[in-house]
């Protein structure tokens, strides 16, 4: 049996969903690599971060999620906000709707004012009470940036969930 506490899975820009405003993938800062662009725009931009980690049919086996790290920029102009939603959703089978349930209780880190500046940022969401993920659900993370007047650009480098494995 296997049993890591320290398992951590990188989640690429690539994967993530955009809502609101302009957005396109471009070059990272580091050669190689992929950043999500959102373009000047004074508004609500949304990003839907799906947490890809293994799961199990078995309670208490597959991943315990622990902590997610949000890694961007805010590359012009400081914003409004730049907050996070954590939800667990049980998926939905034979042509039923997903429910998206409620949000998973949680801390932000760093305070929600560092996190407006115009630098690069990790926002570390740790949840309260880690969740074991079964295979009827999966995780995803609402993260929402508000421009603010004038409008900036913010790019999306990647996300990474921390959890222990136990297979």
């Amino acid at each position: 049996m296997v049993h890591d506490t320290s398992m951590a899975a990188y989640i690429p820009p690539n994967l993530m969903h955009p809502v609101g405003g302009t957005w396109t993938y471009v070059a990272g800062l580091v050669a190689g690599t992929i950043a999500l662009h959102r373009a000047a725009h004074n508004s609500t931009g949304v990003v839907n971060i799906p947490v890809v980690i293994p799961s199990n049919a078995s309670a208490l086996k597959g991943s315990l999620l622990k902590s997610i790290e949000i890694d961007f920029e805010i590359a012009t102009q400081v914003v409004t906000s730049a907050d996070a939603v954590i939800y667990k959703v049980a998926r939905g089978a034979n042509l039923a709707v997903a429910d998206p349930g409620s949000a998973l209780a949680m801390t932000q880190s760093p305070a929600a004012t560092e996190t407006l500046k115009v630098e690069q940022h990790k926002l570390v969401l740790t949840l309260t009470t880690p969740i074991w993920l079964l295979n009827t659900e999966y995780v995803l993370v609402e993260f929402s940036i508000v421009a603010g007047a004038g409008g900036g650009t913010q790019k999306i480098l990647g996300a990474v969930a921390n959890y222990t494995a136990r297979m």
